[in-house]
């Protein structure tokens, strides 16, 4: 039976009214490109979406993981989005492109890659997740109540086909390091890394019964790429569900808690990762707060069934006016951390020259 291999690729290449929304005509170019793959036989199927200021290629093919017809496909889409918008004179037009020439794989080129190849159930749901405002190690806390905890996921204690346990393979984004940790023997040295979300981020996990892929993340950092400031790396996820992984309901539930993650105004704050409906996925109070969206597919011969918006549901409501008051507290530190990030870990800022006027003036402590 041929594989099938979701792709998920995303790249901010501008938007409407500084770090707010995709205009209209970026998506409708995006939709254009992939139309023609799709004519073309390249793609299977393929679905266009925002999450804020970022452009979300969903594709679907049978061409396996890192294929480079796909990555250029999405890179030349993404060359063409951002010559849309530097016609429209929008905000950032090109932000996400480090390069101008394509060199055979879009990663380390700017833009965040989910993808997994697997075969196909009889039933195989899908759910994406898509961040702006935040960085790869916001999925650190969910996919680790996802996957490890049984008060989560109730699947883990009670359903045979989870209760081995899930191995995650984490990212060292600093020393560009990878370590392969299985749980539940490994879960609370697997806590320890996933704690330090700047640094360490899950890119796969695996069900250990079978070695069956279960999830995957973009765990590209924009900052360590260029060297310098030049957007959020606002990370994708693709999570499947039922049948042997987590319930969907299960997949959702951990979004419920909007726990603190950086990013924010210019990737240098912490703030709380709030639910929302794709309609909703606009931040804009101090560019914020971050936002992540769910959509749920059925992935049926290589096409895409859906998408079904899961966090346009009123259950989420509480969530969504708790990540509110959590946005009102944390802004009124100003300045100040914990609001702000630590100085080594913030995207870009005045302190060095800040501290290089003060040299002079620093004198010992008696």
């Amino acid at each position: 039976m041929t594989k099938t291999t979701v792709s998920v690729i995303k790249a901010d290449v501008g938007s409407v009214a500084g770090h707010v929304v995709t205009h209209e005509k970026i998506l409708a170019k995006c939709r254009e490109n992939l139309g023609k793959a799709l004519d073309e036989g390249l793609l299977e199927d393929f679905y266009v979406t925002n999450c804020g200021d970022d452009t979300e290629l969903i594709m679907t093919h049978r061409n396996g993981e890192e294929n480079e017809e796909v990555h250029k496909l999405a890179f030349d889409t993404f060359m063409d989005a951002t010559a849309v918008a530097r016609e429209l004179k929008l905000y950032g037009a090109g932000q996400d492109m480090l390069s101008d020439t394509f060199s055979g794989n879009i990663k380390g080129m700017g833009p965040g890659v989910a993808e997994m190849e697997f075969k196909e159930r009889p039933s195989d749901p899908v759910i994406i997740f898509c961040c702006d405002k935040t960085e790869p190690g916001a999925f650190n806390m969910p996919l680790f109540r996802m996957f490890a905890d049984p008060f989560n996921t109730a699947g883990l204690v009670i359903d045979p086909s989870l209760h081995d346990g899930f191995k995650y393979e984490v990212y060292d984004v600093m020393e560009h390091k990878k370590v392969i940790m299985s749980c539940p023997e490994e879960i609370y040295d697997l806590a320890a890394l996933l704690g330090t979300i700047s640094r360490y981020v899950i890119k796969h996990i695996y069900r250990k019964s079978d070695n069956e892929i279960a999830a995957s993340v973009s765990t590209e950092r924009l900052n360590l790429m260029a060297g310098k400031y030049v957007g959020k790396d606002d990370p994708v996820a693709i999570v499947r569900s039922q049948s042997g992984f987590p319930a969907a309901g299960e997949v959702v539930e951990p979004f419920a808690f909007p726990h603190l993650v950086g990013g924010w105004m210019r990737g240098s704050h912490n703030g709380p990762l709030m639910p929302v409906a794709q309609k909703n996925a606009h931040p804009i109070r101090f560019d914020g707060p971050p936002r992540v969206i769910a959509l749920g597919f059925q992935i049926a011969e290589s096409k895409l069934v859906g998408p079904m918006d899961l966090f346009d549901d009123p259950a989420y409501d509480r969530s969504r006016a708790l990540a509110s008051e959590i946005a009102e507290y944390m802004r009124r530190h100003g300045p100040f951390e914990p609001h702000r990030l630590p100085a080594d870990e913030m995207e870009y800022t005045t302190l060095p020259g800040v501290l290089e006027k003060l040299e002079g003036r620093f004198t010992d402590i008696d």
